[in-house]
């Protein structure tokens, strides 16, 4: 009968342990980022800035120490967000700790290295069939392991390793040592035997760090869209005021007027009711006005987040409220875009491969458990630690072949896990379809807000034209006497009110643009932000 000899179990050992140990950076079969088609050591970290070249044409913004005022751009505006919003801080550790999930699974691969060391003292009564009497035995023993094993994502688990045994008793004279090398293999034959199902959750976690991304960049994308909406608004809002003072003035010089004339008795008394009531309107819609440009003021700082102090910090936009000529693509474009860059679109695909993923798991857990392993050992025995070692290629040995088998009765846990999977897949679908139909709703519907915005823009200055001329016409009607405060004072108000409703036009207009490329899912492309997330990903099984 052929005996393993010593130079072959420690070569046999030596070798599985020059597989296990380099095994993170092996090539095929347990390289695992090769197995799940990413390599995490590359992953760009996830941050939201703006490109170096998006500021070209404009000056970084300054912010002092001082209460100066923060004169802005629409861009520094946005850069300034980017930097300093704590919202967005916080929303960007959100892949970083999805990663780490994502290293926990990854850590069912990474080789072990275990030790054990054992203590044992024993008194025991015996009985002697000779003389048939008891006697006491006392035994000491102490045991020592080392070893080192690993998983692999096909299924096999290697190990190595090297024990030595000590044992004194009182009923031998010498102390007894044994010294072990030995290697063992066990593969899984069906249950857990795929590369497919053992690396099924490593690339579920690497989708949800992908999905964290999108969703950082869809949070940032409405950050952005929502400063740059507030920060159209807070000009608008200035612009209010500004309309509002210069018509409050009119409306004093205009009662000013009246009370001359009606001193001279050209008016009757009655037309100062009229003015002085058109003087409060004004001053009522005034207080109004800056009132709310004082809201959106505060708004911006908490958005922007520029330093301390802040909260009394005043805001000079540099932009005005003129006329953009933006020629649209056809709304089809658009759509197409918003289908392959939405943030939520791409985070409901990546959901559906994750249950893609959970199909292939429950499917594997359906298999019964068959185990092949096999162990092979060799063992020196002397009475001295130094010759147990030296007695390895002697005649002691050992080696076993087996297999495990293990299936549940009826297996009911592991259907009902595998039903679960396919409906949460067929919903996953499903959510996909509909998240696409709202993404093309929301576009389309963004589209024809543009260009009915455009379009309001022409009508509000013919009306404002037209509306001057109603003025002016009552005006030099009130100077030679025929017609009235009163009507006056309905024409300025008219005028007021088609200046503003211009102004409005032209903001909500470049609003409405905003909205389109947020949901479209274009908005940070188009201002040179950089973020996660920007192209779709492909994946293993798709």
């Amino acid at each position: 009968m052929l005996r393993p000899t010593r130079a072959t179990v420690i070569v046999g050992t030596l070798t599985t342990l020059a597989l296990i140990v380099p095994a993170c950076q092996s090539p095929k079969p347990w390289d695992i980022d090769e197995q799940v088609g990413y390599d995490y050591s590359t992953a760009p970290r996830a941050t939201v800035d703006m490109a170096p070249d998006a500021l070209e044409d404009a000056d970084e913004p300054i912010v002092p120490d001082s209460d100066e005022p923060l004169t802005l751009s629409v861009e520094q505006a946005v850069f300034l967000t980017l930097q300093n919003n704590r919202a967005l801080r916080i929303q960007q550790y959100e892949p970083q700790i999805a990663g780490q999930f994502e290293q926990i699974e990854r850590s069912r691969f990474d080789p072990l290295l275990y030790t054990d060391l054992v203590y044992s003292r024993a008194r025991t009564q015996q009985l002697s069939p000779e003389i048939g009497a008891t006697f006491d035995t006392e035994r000491e023993a102490v045991g020592a392991d080392v070893g080192i094993r690993q998983r692999l994502p096909t299924g096999t688990e290697l190990g190595a390793e090297l024990s030595h045994d000590w044992l004194r008793s009182d009923r031998t004279p010498d102390d007894q040592h044994e010294a072990r090398v030995g290697v063992s293999l066990t593969q899984a034959l069906l249950r857990g035997r795929g590369r497919e199902s053992n690396l099924a959750a490593i690339r579920q976690a690497r989708l949800d760090t992908l999905a964290s991304e999108y969703e950082l960049r869809g949070f940032a994308e409405a950050l952005v869209a929502d400063l740059e909406v507030t920060y159209w608004s807070y000009v608008l809002a200035r612009r209010e005021i500004e309309i509002f003072d210069s018509s409050l003035e009119v409306a004093q010089q205009q009662q000013r007027e009246t009370e001359r004339r009606v001193e001279v008795g050209v008016l009757a008394e009655t037309e100062l009711a009229a003015a002085r009531s058109e003087v409060a309107l004004r001053r009522e819609e005034l207080i109004n006005a800056r009132n709310n440009a004082e809201v959106l003021r505060l708004q911006l700082l908490r958005l922007m987040n520029p330093g301390k102090p802040q909260w009394e910090r005043q805001i000079d936009p540099i932009e005005e409220p003129t006329i953009i000529d933006v020629e649209l693509d056809d709304v089809n474009d658009h759509v197409q875009l918003a289908l392959r860059q939405r943030a939520d679109l791409n985070e409901a695909r990546l959901r559906l491969e994750q249950r893609r993923l959970d199909l292939v798991r429950t499917a594997d857990g359906l298999l019964p458990r068959l185990d092949l392993f096999v162990t092979l050992g060799k063992t020196g025995f002397a009475s001295a630690f130094g010759r147990a070692w030296e007695d390895l290629d002697g005649r002691g040995y050992d080696l076993a072949v087996g297999g495990q088998f293990e299936y549940a009765l009826g297996n009911r846990a592991a259907r009902a896990d595998d039903r679960i999977a396919r409906f949460s897949r067929q919903q996953a679908s499903e959510a996909v379809g509909n998240v696409a139909e709202l993404v093309q709703l929301d576009v389309r519907t963004a589209w024809l807000e543009v260009q009915r915005a455009r379009e309001q823009i022409a009508a509000t200055i013919a009306t404002r034209e037209l509306r001057e001329e109603t003025l002016r016409a009552e005006q030099e009607k009130f100077r030679v006497g025929t017609t009235t405060a009163l009507l006056v004072a309905q024409a300025q108000r008219d005028l007021l009110e088609s200046q503003i409703a211009e102004v409005r036009a032209v903001v909500t207009y470049r609003q409405a643009l905003i909205d389109l490329y947020r949901l479209e899912g274009s908005l940070l492309l188009r201002r040179g932000v950089e973020a996660p997330g920007a192209q779709p990903r492909a994946f293993n099984g798709e």
